[in-house]
Parts: C-alpha cells; structure tokens; sequence
C-alpha cells in the first residue's frame, strides 16, 4: 500500500517539476537545499531567489518577440514592472538589470524613481508609466521627474479634472495616456472599475479637451483588466472594445501610437498550474493586429505591466510546525511558528492560494490536517474550508519537527503585511533572506533583515 507523502505527491500531479525536486526525502527548489536554509538561518523564515525575476521577465520578452516577428508586427514591445507588487530595492534591482520599463502608483513610487535615476539604475529614455489616482503630491512629483530627467514619463489620466491639473503643475509640453474604465467581471460587486474614464467618453473628452491643446500629447491608451490576462469570454470581450476604442482614437488623434495591456500574467500557484503563455500572447498580437487592419491604422506598440509575474514565483516562506492539536473526531490542527494573517496576508484578506509542500520527510506516512496561526484571531488558519484541496502533510512526530514551505508569495505579501512594522498579536516579522547566484552559478545567500524583536515592537509602541 502507498501511504508515504511522496506517493501521494507522484499519484497526483507530474513530479519533479522545474523548480522543485528531491534529495533523498528532503525538497530541493530552484538547486537549492532549503534544510540547509533551515539549519542557517532557522524558522521562520522568507526567502527571495531573485534569478526567477530575471528568467521571468526575459521568458515574457522572448513570447513577445517571437509572436511578433512571426506575424510580422509593425510596433515595438515594451516590458514594464508594476512597482506596488514588491518595492524592495533588491527587486528593482534584479528587474532593471534586465532593460525593463516601471509603471509607479503613487508620490513615493516617483522618489525612489528619483533615486534609482542618480544611481544610474535607470537609463534614460526609459520610459515612466504614472498610475493611479493622484493627489497634489503626486502630481508634483510627476512634475519634477519630467522636468528635471530625461526619463519618458506618461501620466496615465484617470478622469477628467486630472489633466487640468497636470497642466497647471508641469511647465512644458508633455505626453500622457488615457486610462480606460474597463467593465468587471459579471460576479464583481460593481460594474465598471473605479479608475479610468468609460469608453465612451474618451473619444468626446479628447476632442473638447486635447484636440487642440498645445501643451499635451496623447500617445498611450491603457487598459487594464483586474483578473489578468486569462484565456476567457469576458477578457477577449474586453480587449475588443478597447482596441475599437484605440481605432475611434487613432483617427482623431495621429500621435497615438501606444496600447498599453495592462492586468498581468498569472503564475504558479499549483503543482497542477497549466497556461500557455506564448498562444495567449499570439493571439492577443492578432486581435491587435486583425483590428487595425480593419480599420486601416498603424499598428500600436504594445506595453505590458507585470508585476506578480515578474517577482511572484521568485518568493517563498518556510515555517515549523510547533505542535498538533485534535480538536474532534475529524480535525487535526497543525501550529506554525507564524501567523498566515500577517505574514501571508492573502492568504486571510482574498483566500489566495500558494504552493504548499513540506520541506523535509517526503517519506513518511502522510495524514489530512488543517494548518494554524499563532495569532488568537479565528480567521488565522490555511485549510481545505477556504481553499479547493485537501491539506495532506507527512504525519505530525513530536520527535522529528517538519518543516513546510509556501512558494511564489514574492509579490504583495511583505507591504501588505507591513514590513517592519506592527503585527497583529505582535507577532514578529520573520527573518528575510536573498538568494543569488555567482558568475559562475554558485548559490550565494545574504541576510535581509533579522527577525523582529520585542524591542523593535515597544520602540513602535511608544515604550
């Protein structure tokens, strides 16, 4: 009979994979041992491996170019970094090694921008995507990046009232986008997005406000869709009315020359994960190209805006499990070291789901439990009620500690949960790591930041 966990794993998914496989019972991600991660730096404990960020973001160019060469595309593709997924310098970084572009959401955004443009991380020319509402200091900041750089920097207008400021804040002519206000999906609570302007006031607030307006170039029509970008009735829909609306635009206005797709890439969130990146983005390269030709238009170039995607699968967590409690007949409660609340904050705020494996006994005899938070807030569990499969761990042994990990949280989890700062129950921030590679292929690992500690908490506190 096959009781162990890694039969249970070979039985239910394609195993190894890419990123994950085994040294004798112990998971071994990316090349890298993580029992000795655990018996360096302990738990609990998060991790970054940042040549996934690279490998990612050259994976989306290479689908890109080749759809376009292929079909033989008439505009260029520009791979932009949504800041707001992970603003940690280590990830800008890694990202701007690799000739990518940054799409920012807010004031702040703007001064590390500053700050990697005196560095000489960003090149100029590079282009600067402003999204977001903007209050005032926003807006100022906007401001001075484009009169004091040479950066390429388009404010994404997202109403009305917000191109009148932006006059009255910049000095000199400059280019912006316009962001469309894309319809949500059917089981949303609302209908239209809260950001952008709807579609059929584009057309009408281009001509009464821009048409002739000397100061202001519109060279980008953005669309975003919030689910990503998914192989669905409702995106292909989506995308459709936006590019009529590119083509209504186009012709009224001849420096428009830009679509940016906003809404990104899924990633890995299963050992059972399938999605064709390289057909989704071929077809989209049709669609685009299908309606400009039937419209008689140049052909846009193309913006993307990854953020998950390009930093995502680059992250993980590893927890102990402390001890088991057996509530009733049918529940066995696993402690972690952690809390999911405030340091997997998705995984309690919108039930998202990560890939779970243990880290070491793959092959022990393996049991069904629910996975629990050290925070006393009911809501602080991982489990089967809030995701779609089973929880199933080698068994719970007083003498062997296991060890688990969740994989590909590198995007959100850390601002979110708010780094640095209080946690729910003041439970501490876990220590961080960064793992790289040499010139030679060696792995290198660089302590982050250490744990917190009860004196970080009363300094925060007021003590």
């Amino acid at each position: 009979m096959r009781t162990k966990y890694i039969d249970l794993i070979d039985q239910t998914f394609e195993f190894p994979q890419d990123e994950f496989n085994l040294k004798d019972d112990r998971l071994i991600f990316h090349g890298i041992d993580l029992m000795r991660l655990i018996d360096e730096y302990g738990t609990p404990l998060k991790f970054n491996y940042l040549p996934q960020i690279s490998y990612n973001i050259q994976r989306a160019k290479g689908w890109f170019r080749e759809a376009m060469n292929n079909l033989g595309y008439g505009g260029n593709y520009y791979y932009s970094y949504c800041t707001k997924s992970n603003h940690f310098s280590y990830v800008l970084e890694e990202v701007l090694k690799n000739g990518v572009h940054i799409e920012t959401s807010s004031s702040y955004d703007i001064e590390i921008i500053h700050h990697l443009y005196k560095k000489k991380k960003i090149d100029d020319g590079s282009y600067i995507i402003c999204n977001g509402f903007k209050p005032e200091k926003y807006l100022e900041n906007i401001a001075k990046l484009i009169e004091k750089t040479k950066l390429e920097v388009i404010p994404v207008v997202d109403n009305t009232q917000e191109l009148q400021d932006l006059m009255n804040t910049i000095d000199k002519p400059f280019n912006i986008g316009i962001r469309i206000a894309a319809e949500e999906e059917p089981k949303f609570e609302f209908y239209t997005s809260r950001l952008g302007i709807r579609y059929r006031e584009i057309v009408p607030f281009y001509k009464s406000m821009l048409q002739n307006n000397p100061q202001v170039k519109v060279k980008m029509l953005h669309f975003f869709i919030n689910t990503g970008i998914n192989d669905t009735a409702y995106y292909w829909n989506e995308l459709t009315k936006c590019l009529r609306i590119y083509c209504d635009l186009k012709k009224v206005c001849p420096e428009l020359d830009s679509l940016n797709i906003g809404g990104g890439f899924p990633i890995k969130k299963s050992l059972a994960f399938d999605y064709d990146y390289a057909y989704m983005v071929k077809e989209i390269i049709l669609q685009v190209q299908k309606v400009c030709a039937d419209n008689e238009i140049e052909e846009p170039h193309i913006f993307t805006e990854f953020g998950s995607f390009t930093v995502g699968e680059s992250g993980g967590a590893i927890f102990s499990i402390l001890h088991q409690k057996q509530q009733n007949d049918r529940e066995k409660w696993n402690m972690i070291d952690s809390s999911f609340m405030t340091n997997l904050p998705d995984t309690w705020a919108i039930n998202q789901r990560f890939i779970l494996l243990p880290i070491n006994r793959w092959n022990d005899d393996y049991e069904r439990v629910l996975l629990g938070g050290l925070t006393c807030d009911s809501d602080d569990y991982y489990n089967s009620e809030q995701h779609s499969n089973a929880i199933y761990l080698p068994k719970f042994n007083k003498q062997k500690i296991l060890y688990i990990g969740f994989f590909n949280t590198g995007a959100y989890q850390e601002t979110l949960g708010g780094f640095g700062g209080l946690k729910h129950c003041l439970i501490p921030e876990p220590k961080h790591i960064l793992i790289k590679r040499d010139e030679h292929g060696k792995i290198q690992t660089e302590l982050f930041s250490e744990e917190q500690t009860a004196k970080d908490y009363m300094n925060l506190l007021g003590y």
